[in-house]
């Protein structure tokens, strides 16, 4: 694949996954000194990676939220908690579901902090299940 068909299917594949208003603002940010990164960004994450035929959409973002906890990348993290119940078939429970699973491996304080980022996103979006006071501890 030449260069500039990866490009146009990293901005396609990118626009499907975080949504069209995301990236356009994200383009728009753009500048001289960004626009090999996101250039890069664009032809390897999207076009090569999230492109793959190895795993579908939801899948890969079970995995990006689950890699976002253990690393504390908050940022990133919102923006893909919102990406993967937006646009790639995930639940709020499911999303709960991979941080208490990162928990074990990536540490309680990584899986704490994304739990409240995922409230906060989810709760943000509308769903009750993540607005503070809608359920107990077990």
């Amino acid at each position: 694949m030449d260069e500039e068909r990866r490009r146009a299917l990293g901005f396609e594949v990118r626009g499907q996954v975080l949504g069209e208003e995301y990236v356009d603002a994200a383009i728009a940010r753009t500048s001289a000194l960004t626009a090999d990164f996101q250039d890069y960004l664009t032809r390897t994450a999207w076009a090569e990676i999230w492109s793959r035929p190895g795993l579908d959409r939801k899948s890969r973002s079970l995995v990006t939220i689950s890699v976002l906890t253990a690393l504390g990348h908050d940022h990133e993290l919102a923006l893909h908690i919102r990406a993967a119940v937006q646009n790639n078939g995930l639940t709020p429970e499911q999303v709960a579901e991979v941080i208490l699973h990162a928990s074990v491996y990536a540490g309680v304080p990584a899986a704490n902090r994304a739990m409240a980022v995922a409230q906060h996103e989810l709760a943000d979006l509308g769903y009750a299940s993540a607005q503070p006071g809608s359920g107990s501890p077990s």
